[in-house]
């Protein structure tokens, strides 16, 4: 299979994305190159210490690169200032330095988590980001947005960090429980709604043999990585138009909020909702054609994500409360909601001063 490489532009911050087959059996060699003489503090969790950690051991211990690894629990959970505190601990306590690394090794929660500690830890540190989830490797291991939850919303608390490299190995998706794979499609199918549409189109026809793996998986994982690199290029602290990658995620990081950052809701499923809001809310303000916002519903449901409220398990607040969420996501300025709307497939744009009574109404109709 093909390996790709995407690069991210970025001036003297620049780095590679690595896509492809036994990346993780190869790092170890490419990160000697990177940090001559320095040493690595592994942070994962459980589920991808059993699945893939000796792959990385090994890598690291073939050429001779000292490391030490903590292991933090699986889910949204951990994206807490306690954890936070727990990971930062161990780097100092390892005496890592400053010129030593953080190596990310999981999916989009320990992506966040340790790039956020290698951001704060002694100032700064180097990182290196092993996604193993489909999300991680198509967006959050991407670009340098690192952070934690508050009680009060989604990454309100963190950092922009870039890497120095992403390796993102495929064979680490072989592991991935189904669900974590179809959360991560939502992602994926993202950039096509945001301004791409003939990539929409493409996963139209060729979702299935996506989700089977092989050429087009990988052909797949590359695209999405390079429309996010050329984004992160333009506009790397999300001044403009890198806004544009929340799609869904207003809606989304709500209703996380509202499900307690837990299994009921992965990250990936509240960005399948949001989307399909984000496009019926469009439809509702005569932005957008009702056919396009069916097509999203329609391939998103036929991936196995969920695209409704009614499609969340348990009990949701009220719209009051749901809008209260949305009130505390980061895009809101001076007290007014932005929005990723959209005025069909591939034409999304950044909506400012909506108007929170349209929102509400339009939540009350969706419970």
């Amino acid at each position: 299979m093909t390996t790709h490489t995407v690069p991210i532009d970025l001036g003297e911050r620049s780095y590679e994305i690595e896509i492809g087959p036994d990346v993780i059996d190869r790092l170890g060699g490419k990160l000697s190159g990177l940090f001559p003489g320095a040493r690595f503090g592994v942070v994962m969790d459980e589920n991808v210490k059993a699945a893939q950690y000796p792959r990385l051991a090994a890598s690291l211990e073939a050429a001779g690169l000292s490391h030490s690894a903590i292991t933090v629990s699986p889910g949204e959970g951990s994206k807490s200032m306690a954890v936070l505190d727990t990971v930062v601990d161990f780097l100092i306590a390892e005496k890592l330095e400053r010129g030593d690394a953080v190596i990310a090794f999981g999916g989009g929660v320990v992506g966040d988590l340790a790039g956020f500690a290698a951001a704060i830890t002694r100032r700064g540190m180097g990182l290196v980001q092993v996604p193993t989830s489909l999300l991680a490797q198509v967006d959050s291991s991407v670009g340098g947005k690192t952070g934690i939850n508050s009680p009060r919303g989604k990454n309100l608390i963190g950092a922009f960090y870039q890497p120095r490299y992403v390796a993102a190995d495929l064979g680490a998706l072989d592991t991935l429980p189904e669900r974590q794979f179809r959360a991560g499609y939502a992602e994926m199918a993202k950039y096509g709604l945001i301004d791409d549409a003939a990539f929409f189109h493409w996963l139209e026809d060729n979702r299935a043999e996506v989700f089977a793996g092989g050429p087009a998986r990988a052909e797949a994982i590359a695209h999405a990585c390079a429309a996010k690199a050329r984004v992160v290029a333009e506009d790397e602290r999300e001044a403009g138009n890198r806004a544009l990658l929340n799609l869904g995620h207003t809606f989304g990081h709500a209703l996380e909020a509202a499900t307690g950052y837990s299994d009921r809701l992965f990250h990936g499923e509240g960005v399948s909702v949001g989307m399909v809001l984000a496009h019926d809310f469009s439809v509702k303000l005569g932005l957008c054609p009702g056919q396009d916002a069916s097509r999203v519903r329609a391939h998103l449901s036929g991936a196995g994500l969920p695209v409704s409220l009614a499609d969340i398990p348990g009990d949701l607040p009220p719209a009051e409360t749901l809008l209260e969420h949305i009130a505390q996501d980061k895009k809101v300025t001076r007290g007014s909601l932005t929005f990723i709307l959209t005025r069909g497939i591939g034409h999304s744009f950044i909506a400012k001063d909506v108007d929170p009574a349209s929102v509400l109404d339009f939540l009350k109709d969706q419970t």
